[in-house]
């Protein structure tokens, strides 16, 4: 009885160091968020976009706590530190960690897309109801408390149930469909569009976008194989379908965008959120061929919406997490099917309302919370202050104070 209480306790500390581990790597992925922005927008913006991501994160961490994993998962931890720890060494507190890392993404996908001209306190109290609120009623219908009941419906529409693996539709297409109505309310950035035609505004720095993108790349990995939850469902099946969707989104851009560095490293970032969602049920190759559409996607999807829809999206959030988020829940229907080598047990159907679903979920919510702060508060700077740049107009330093001194 003692030896199974010892292996029950070990376990129980195995899982919660997993998560931990997990949490960590997906908590890195947020300074990767922030040096993506930093290297894309002017100088003139690069301390807002660290420190917006930071205070969204820490905004995240107390909404989430208090209101969002409660409305996920049912589960409060307003009690005594002592039931929190109950028999399985405070499980329940690393998930909360693990998860919040997730919900904390929407408003850092959504900082890509708003760069440059957005208020601060607007949008940090944006972010807050999205990681809060909106985001958490979501995710209690496809992962939480109230799964089952949305479930059973896909499954007598489609006949197998929706599945999100790590969050392609959840996380990422969520984030970037929420982002295209703020962008489109703020409108685009002073010179962006003059009389109707493009003046591309220049990114402010390569290294710091590369940065940004290999801190993603790595973080990744805890994102999709930790997902698991816990020791015994490791998968190195998830962790290679990572690997081959990565790496074809880089191929794949590297040839469509024509060796254009920014496309390249998004072109990773394309492949990694497309195979969220079925990376354990698809095969290696088929994950590859995921990721090498979804950056196909990317980078035509960029073009499109910057040069002939006009939508300033500086990080083209839109393309990269909406609508590559949508393209992974539907590939898992396809690529996880048993005939293309995957798994099986998947419904193309499923997955196809599932997707469509997180789009008019998300949609509705961003006009709902942007047109309300937009009549009231405000959330677009004012010309001068966007002329100056939110360094110096919102936080009173540039990120490069010396070269202000001399």
């Amino acid at each position: 009885m003692e030896t199974m209480s010892m292996m029950t306790g070990l376990k129980s500390s195995a899982d919660v160091l997993f998560l931990l581990l997990g949490a960590v790597m997906v908590f890195a992925m947020h300074a990767g968020f922030a040096f993506l922005e930093v290297g894309t927008v002017r100088k003139k913006n690069q301390v807002n976009a660290l420190v917006k991501i930071l205070t969204d994160w820490a905004v995240s961490t107390i909404v989430y706590f208090a209101v969002g994993f409660p409305i996920a998962y049912g589960i409060s931890f307003l009690r005594p530190a002592n039931e929190l720890l109950s028999t399985t060494q405070g499980y329940d507190l690393v998930h909360y960690f693990f998860l919040l890392c997730f919900a904390a993404c929407i408003p850092a996908i959504i900082s890509g897309g708003i760069a440059e001209r957005a208020k601060f306190w607007p949008q940090v109290t944006a972010g807050a109801i999205f990681a809060g609120l909106s985001y958490p009623i979501f995710e209690s219908f496809i992962w939480g408390q109230n799964s089952a009941r949305l479930q059973s419906i896909f499954k007598s529409v489609g006949g197998a149930e929706f599945h999100d693996y790590a969050g392609s539709v959840v996380v990422h297409s969520i984030g970037g469909w929420i982002a295209l109505p703020a962008v489109i309310i703020l409108g685009p950035r002073m010179g962006r569009f003059i009389r109707g035609k493009s003046h591309p505004i220049l990114v402010s720095n390569i290294p710091f976008l590369a940065l940004g993108s290999w801190i993603l790349a790595v973080g990744w990995f805890g994102f999709n194989v930790m997902s698991a939850g816990n020791l015994e469902k490791i998968s190195g099946l998830v962790a290679v379908n990572s690997l081959l969707a990565m790496a074809g989104g880089i191929i794949a851009a590297l040839v469509t965008g024509k060796n254009d560095p920014g496309f390249i490293h998004n072109g990773a970032l394309a492949g990694l959120i497309a195979v969220c969602a079925g990376s354990d049920i698809m095969h290696p190759l088929g994950a590859f061929a995921v990721g090498c559409i979804a950056s196909i996607i990317f980078v035509y999807g960029f073009h499109f919406e910057q040069e002939k829809l006009k939508i300033d999206d500086v990080l083209g959030v839109w393309p990269l997490h909406g609508i590559i988020g949508t393209w992974g829940g539907i590939a898992a229907g396809i690529f996880g099917q048993k005939f293309l080598g995957g798994i099986g047990g998947i419904s193309f159907i499923s997955q196809l309302c599932g997707s469509l679903l997180a789009v008019v979920f998300a949609l509705a919510s961003s006009f709902i919370v942007y047109g309300t702060l937009n009549k009231t508060v405000g959330i677009r700077l004012d010309q001068e202050d966007e002329f100056n740049g939110a360094d110096l107009s919102i936080h009173k330093i540039g990120a490069y104070p010396e070269d202000s001194i001399r």
